[in-house]
């Protein structure tokens, strides 16, 4: 692959899939704050046409460049194709609103730190584009920055493998999947390849052994391939690797046992998604239609970028306006009710909730999610209050605290992708707010 091309995979890649990297914290420091890259601002994509230096394109990776980057994940369908995931015709669920002055000042003291922070001050240094907080199904506190508002739609990076593993919770309660079978009796064209003798709940927890490098120094990385096939782009005429998502997953080679430690890999995602689109007939973004965002009462229209061939990316392809995210929150705190019917089967809420096996997590060292385990593609934190959350580069969160009744739905456009880079903030700040809340009972 020449540098072009890889330097266009590598930006695919990381700004798709959403990877939640097992790296040390990462200090922003050179980039600019979050007043000085915000992307109204700078005034990216305005005008018709904008000034040649303020247009941003997809085709040669100017739309990914930081901050240029803060316009692009709010405006991810004017750059590549997608697929849309309807909310069909009914209306909104109402989310009523009591919203607290109170909460901008909370005090709470970021992680491996001696100094308090506020509320407020955390949103900016975690370069926040929206976000939404509920207790007890109210919107007390919801704030939007840059160039997101309440019509925009933004990428939720890997929070996306969250609805894909809440789907396939869904069908093993309903028994339309079985999770112990092998991964090729679904998806027969995969029987070659590593996944082919995984069960497919090796799959959902991501315990499969499977050879898939995410470091992008290595040009020989399988996360280029994966890049590579699934950029809807032209291929230059001498290419001769895959095509698509599915004709990558084929190729995917062994490494390791199945079920012996989680390893977060976004060629799994792709590959569940590959499963449930053979167990229930249809494409991912019509499941997710059909069984969730059509029945949520969501306020939007939700999409999910395709490669060349069509077929939705599971790995970290959906967008969504942000209340609506929050709804998806909201409707899986209350063990699948919402919108006055009920959407999961409580059985695959609590599935999600009991967490995987901390032995198998601990293996993958992330040092700032000690005691955390991973369960159909949700992170469970088995703290306290039994929070549990679904993740995404540059800071993309749904974060669940049923004891305290609060979901926090977030969009994010932090310089570095790494989520070690915003938890710092991030984790205390949420349980801070969570203990905050459930004291004004």
């Amino acid at each position: 692959m020449v540098p072009a091309q890889r330097h266009l995979a590598f930006l695919l890649s990381v700004f798709l899939a959403g990877a939640t990297f097992a790296a040390a914290p990462q200090d922003p420091a050179g980039y600019p704050d979050a007043d000085a890259s915000d992307p109204a601002r700078l005034g990216w994509m305005v005008g018709s046409p904008p000034p040649p230096d303020r247009i941003l394109r997809f085709d040669d990776g100017s739309y990914f460049r930081f901050p240029a980057m803060r316009w692009s994940v709010s405006h991810f369908r004017q750059l590549m194709p997608t697929v849309n995931v309807s909310r069909g015709l009914g209306a909104p669920a109402p989310l009523p609103r009591a919203l607290r002055g109170d909460i901008d000042g909370l005090v709470f003291q970021p992680l491996g730190s001696d100094r308090t922070m506020t509320w407020q001050a955390s949103l900016k240094a975690n370069y926040t584009d929206g976000i939404v907080v509920l207790h007890k199904g109210r919107i007390v506190y919801e704030r939007y920055f840059g160039v997101l508002d309440q019509q925009g739609q933004h990428g939720a990076m890997s929070v996306t493998k969250s609805f894909i593993g809440t789907l396939a919770a869904m069908l093993a309660a309903e028994g339309t999947l079985d999770p112990s079978r092998r991964v090729a009796e679904y998806v027969p064209e995969l029987a070659s390849s590593a996944f082919g003798d995984a069960t497919v709940r090796q799959v959902m927890d991501m315990t499969t052994g499977i050879r898939f490098s995410e470091d992008y120094a290595d040009p020989d990385a399988e996360v280029w391939a994966h890049a590579a096939a699934g950029n809807p782009l032209p291929k230059p005429g001498d290419y001769t690797g895959p095509r698509s998502y599915y004709e990558f997953l084929q190729t995917v080679k062994p490494e390791g046992k199945h079920g012996e430690a989680f390893h977060y890999r976004t060629a799994n995602t792709d590959a569940l998604g590959w499963v449930l689109a053979r167990a229930s007939g249809k494409p991912v973004a019509q499941l997710l239609s059909e069984r969730i965002w059509s029945r949520l009462g969501a306020e939007q229209d939700a999409y999910m970028t395709v490669d060349s061939t069509g077929t939705p990316f599971a790995g970290g392809g959906l967008n969504t306006g942000l209340r609506d995210l929050a709804r998806f929150g909201e409707m899986i705190r209350n063990d699948g009710f919402f919108n006055g019917r009920q959407i999961l089967p409580p059985a695959a809420v609590a599935d999600i909730r009991r967490g995987g096996d901390p032995a198998d997590f601990a293996r993958a060292g992330y040092a700032l999610l000690a005691g955390w385990t991973y369960r159909d593609m949700w992170w469970v934190t088995h703290n306290a209050h039994g929070a549990f959350t679904a993740r995404g580069v540059h800071g993309q969160a749904i974060y669940v605290d049923p004891k305290a009744e609060m979901v926090i739905a977030r969009f994010a456009s932090h310089p570095v992708a790494s989520n070690a880079a915003n938890d710092p903030t991030s984790l205390p700040a949420y349980h801070a707010l969570a203990l905050h809340l459930m004291g004004s009972r």
